[in-house]
C-alpha cells in the first residue's frame, strides 16, 4: 500500500490490519467471517478488508435506530441543526484526508475527490438554515373560531443506499437533512467504496459522541445487495433513499411500493448538450469535454450525447478531437492527470461491450477507445475515452453508458435538437450553449427540455447545493439535496382547534341532537 494513503487512513480513523473497523459506532458485523475487500482502481492494490453484516446484524442496527429515534426526534429541530454543523466542521478538518480517500478508493481526481467533500461540507451549511426553516402553513377556517395550519413531523429511520461514483457526497445530501428534520439513518454504501463510509461514521460518529447523542442516530452496515434487499423490504424504514442504475431503482420501487413505504430515488441518465450555431464554441468545448470525461464519465450527469447544430458540426467535432488527443490519463493523485481509472473490471468489460454495439449499429468513431496498458496502467482499469458519431435512435445511444464514450448527433433545427434530447428514456440532466436569447428560453420553457435539471451555457455535470437535484422519466422523479427537498424526510400533518363553545360542521353540514 501506498504509505501517504496508510498516514490517510491513520488519519480517519481506519486501522487496515482489523477487519472488524470497530471505530466509533460503525457496525461492520461480530457473528460473520465474510468479509469485502476495498482494491484501488488506481493501481490495483488491496487497501484494506470490511466486514460483511449478517441478517442478525441488521436486525440489530435496525432495533438501535429505532430506539434512538425516540429521543432524536425530541432535540430541537436548531439544537439539531447545530450537532449538523458540528459534523460539516469536523469535515473541514478532515477534507484532505477524506478526499484523498475517495480518490483512491473510487479513482475520481484528487480535485474532485476534494469537491466532493466540499458538497458534504455545504450541504452541512445548507441543513444548519434549514433547521430553523421547517415551516408549515397556516390557513383560514371557514368555521367561526377555528384555526388550521400544518406542521411537519419526522418520519422516523431513513435508508440511504448510495453508489460508488459519489461514495459520500450523495449519503451526506441525504443524511443532512433527514437529520435535522429529526430521522435517524442506516447507511448502506456501496461495495466496492466501503472505506470512505466508515471514515464518514468515524467522523460523525465522534461528533456525537462528543455531544452525548446516542450512537443509534446514524448506522453503517456494510453488505452486498443482501442488505439492501432487508432494508427496501423492511416496514421499519418509512424511507428508503437510492440511488443507482435504473434497473437497481425498479426494483427498490417496486419492494417499497408493495408495503406502502416511500421512496427518493435518483437513477440513471443519458445527459445531452445542446450546441447551437450561436453558441460560444471555445466555451462550450470547455463544459462538452469535462461532461464526457470527468470521473472517467462514470456520473450520472456526465454528458452522454453532443447534439450539434449542422453549420458548426464539422468545427466543433475538429476541436474535440484535438482536445481529446490533449488529455491525460493516469494517476488520479496526480493533479496533472484529467481521467482517471473506472471502477473496476466490470466496468472496463461495459465499456468495450458499449463501444462493440456501437460500432455493430454503425457508430463512426472518430477518438478510437481501448483499455491502456503498461506499468502506469497495472489495475487494468484505464480505458481511452472516445467519440462516436451515431443516430439517436441505436440502441446503445438509447441506455445510459457509464463510462467515457461520447456520441455525437447532427441537427437541423433547435425543435428537432430538444426532440432528440428529449428521445430518450432518461431525464435527468440537459444543456444547451448558445448566445440567442429566443433558444436559450425555448429550451427552458414547457416546449423544452424535459429533464429535472435544465441549464444554459453550462454543461450538464455539476450542481450546487442551493439547488434541488433530480430527473424525470426513468431517473426516478426524486429530489435530492436543496429547495424544498427536505420535505421528502418528513410527514405533513394538517391541524384544525376549535376554540368556540359549540361544534360547527365543515360545509355547512346540520347534525344536531
Amino acid at each position: 500500500m501506498n504509505t501517504d494513503i496508510q498516514s490517510v487512513l491513520d488519519q480517519l480513523g481506519i486501522k487496515a490490519n482489523n477487519p472488524a473497523f470497530s471505530t466509533g459506532n460503525y457496525w461492520g458485523g461480530d457473528s460473520n467471517d465474510s468479509t469485502l475487500e476495498s482494491i484501488s482502481p488506481v493501481d490495483g492494490k488491496h487497501i484494506a478488508t470490511a466486514k460483511v453484516a449478517t441478517d442478525a446484524d441488521y436486525g440489530q442496527v435496525v432495533s438501535k435506530a429505532a430506539s434512538a429515534f425516540v429521543s432524536w426526534r425530541m432535540v430541537p429541530a436548531p439544537k439539531r441543526g447545530d450537532i449538523v454543523r458540528q459534523f460539516g466542521d469536523a469535515l473541514r478538518k478532515n477534507k484532505d484526508a477524506l478526499g484523498t480517500l475517495v480518490s483512491y478508493e473510487m479513482g475520481k481526481s484528487l480535485q474532485e475527490g476534494y469537491g466532493e467533500v466540499q458538497e458534504m461540507i455545504d450541504i452541512c451549511d445548507f441543513a444548519v438554515g434549514l433547521s430553523r426553516q421547517l415551516y408549515g402553513l397556516t390557513m383560514h377556517s371557514e368555521r367561526p373560531s377555528h384555526r388550521m395550519y400544518e406542521q411537519w413531523h419526522p418520519l422516523g429511520i431513513v435508508g440511504i443506499i448510495s453508489a460508488f461514483n459519489f461514495p459520500v457526497a450523495v449519503w451526506s445530501w441525504n443524511a443532512a437533512l433527514a437529520l435535522v428534520c429529526g430521522n435517524v439513518c442506516i447507511w448502506k454504501p456501496s461495495e466496492k467504496t466501503p472505506l470512505t463510509a466508515i471514515a464518514c461514521q468515524h467522523i460523525i460518529g465522534e461528533v456525537f459522541k462528543n455531544n452525548g447523542i446516542d450512537e443509534g442516530v446514524s448506522n453503517l452496515i456494510i453488505g452486498d445487495r443482501t442488505i439492501g434487499e432487508l432494508m427496501t423490504k423492511d416496514t421499519r424504514v418509512s424511507l428508503i433513499s437510492a440511488t443507482g442504475s435504473t434497473r437497481m431503482g425498479k426494483e427498490v420501487a417496486a419492494t417499497v411500493a408493495s408495503r406502502l413505504g416511500k421512496t427518493l430515488l435518483e437513477l440513471g441518465g443519458n445527459n445531452a448538450i445542446i450546441i447551437s450555431e450561436h453558441a460560444d464554441l471555445d466555451m462550450s468545448l470547455i463544459g462538452a469535454v469535462f461532461g464526457a470525461v470527468g470521473t472517467a464519465g462514470q456520473r450520472c450527469t456526465s454528458t452522454r450525447r453532443l447534439i450539434i447544430h449542422e453549420h458548426v458540426y464539422e468545427a466543433f467535432k475538429d476541436k474535440l478531437v484535438r482536445a481529446y488527443d490533449q488529455l491525460r490519463i493516469g494517476n488520479p493523485l496526480d493533479q496533472s492527470n484529467h481521467v482517471g481509472p473506472l471502477i473496476d473490471q466490470h466496468a472496463v468489460t461495459a465499456y468495450l461491450d458499449s463501444i462493440k454495439k456501437c460500432k455493430a449499429a454503425g457508430g463512426n468513431f472518430v477518438v478510437e477507445g481501448g483499455v491502456l496498458t503498461g506499468d502506469h496502467y497495472a489495475s487494468g482499469c484505464y480505458v481511452k475515452p472516445c467519440i462516436a458519431e451515431v443516430e439517436n435512435h441505436f440502441d446503445i445511444v438509447q441506455h445510459e453508458t457509464f463510462a467515457p464514450i461520447l456520441y455525437l448527433i447532427k441537427y437541423k433545427t433547435l425543435e428537432e435538437a430538444i426532440a432528440l434530447q428529449n428521445g430518450v428514456p432518461q431525464g435527468l440532466s440537459s444543456a444547451i450553449m448558445t448566445l440567442n436569447l429566443r433558444e436559450a428560453e425555448l429550451f427552458l420553457s414547457v416546449k423544452g427540455s424535459d429533464c429535472g435539471i435544465a441549464n444554459v451555457n453550462i454543461g450538464t455535470s455539476g450542481a450546487e447545493i442551493g439547488g434541488a437535484f433530480g430527473g424525470e422519466k426513468e431517473t426516478g422523479g426524486g429530489r435530492e439535496s436543496g429547495s424544498d427537498a427536505w420535505q421528502a424526510y418528513m410527514r405533513r400533518q394538517t391541524n384544525t382547534i376549535n376554540y368556540s363553545d359549540t361544534l360547527p360542521l365543515a360545509q355547512g353540514i346540520k347534525f344536531d341532537l
